[in-house]
């Protein structure tokens, strides 16, 4: 479904027009920030209070996937769950932020049913609370996948180093796809027994082979446009959250069980 015709706007007081895709991103990048800035702030630490429970710290030579959108509520937390579900037994740490982070707030009760619905666990969509991108979650990310171009840049200007870590998640897709299983088995050879340096060396590889950017390779943005428009947004991730789970077994040596 294209992002096309969800809303529409008048030119000069004349007839309505449908809104265009810059027009709505620009919309949903406005009613993202003002709820950012109308979420309650984080709860800090008190002494002789409940604490805080901070994210796990991450674990020596565990590789990590970082998956990043606007409001960190939709479409990368679907992301996380789902890459979680399906990654862990492997060893791989999965997380997720946003540009202009919900910061506190959980998923949409839409985007929770599409998570549950490609059997995410329960647990870890219920425990989901937005937070903001940080530069430090890039550094310590081996893979940094975001739902559009312009989250990609976002990330990128961030910490320009991680440059050919950081992809939108169907342009890496679209990227790998070209790759089988042995010849991602040879590169990660290279890089002997430790998993970070395996899936690393996977990963420049695929970069080198980006093509063309274009914002076709964006996620819909699902956010107060209704149950339909989750459900494509999540059809849309499918195929790049399939093709990122295969890249990763075949790097690691191993198959999910």
């Amino acid at each position: 479904m294209s992002e096309e015709g969800h809303g529409s706007t008048r030119d000069g007081g004349g007839p309505m027009r449908p809104r265009t895709r810059r027009e709505l991103r620009a919309a949903r990048e406005a009613a993202h920030a003002e709820a950012a800035r109308a979420a309650p702030r984080p709860v800090k630490r008190l002494r002789n209070r409940t604490p805080v429970i901070a994210p796990d710290p991450m674990p020596q030579g565990a590789p990590t996937i970082l998956t990043v959108c606007t409001g960190n509520i939709c479409r990368s937390p679907l992301a996380e769950v789902l890459l979680r579900t399906r990654l862990e037994a492997l060893g791989v740490r999965v997380h997720s932020a946003g540009t202009h982070a919900l910061v506190g707030a959980g998923m949409p009760e839409e985007a929770q049913a599409v998570a549950l619905a490609r059997h995410a666990r329960p647990a870890d969509v219920a425990a989901h609370r937005g937070r903001r991108l940080r530069e430090q979650m890039l550094l310590e990310s081996d893979l940094v996948l975001t739902m559009t171009q312009e989250q990609r840049g976002f990330a990128v200007q961030l910490v320009p180093s991680r440059l050919h870590r950081i992809f939108p998640a169907r342009e890496f897709a679209r990227a790998a796809s070209g790759l089988p299983d042995a010849e991602i088995r040879r590169l990660a050879a290279t890089g002997g027994d430790d998993p970070r340096a395996r899936l690393g060396a996977v990963i420049m590889a695929i970069a080198g082979r980006r093509g063309s950017i274009s914002d076709d390779d964006d996620v819909l943005d699902p956010y107060r446009l209704g149950s339909a428009a989750y459900e494509t947004s999540a059809a849309q991730l499918d195929p790049a959250l399939a093709e990122v789970e295969r890249v990763v077994q075949a790097a690691l040596g191993k198959t999910a069980e």
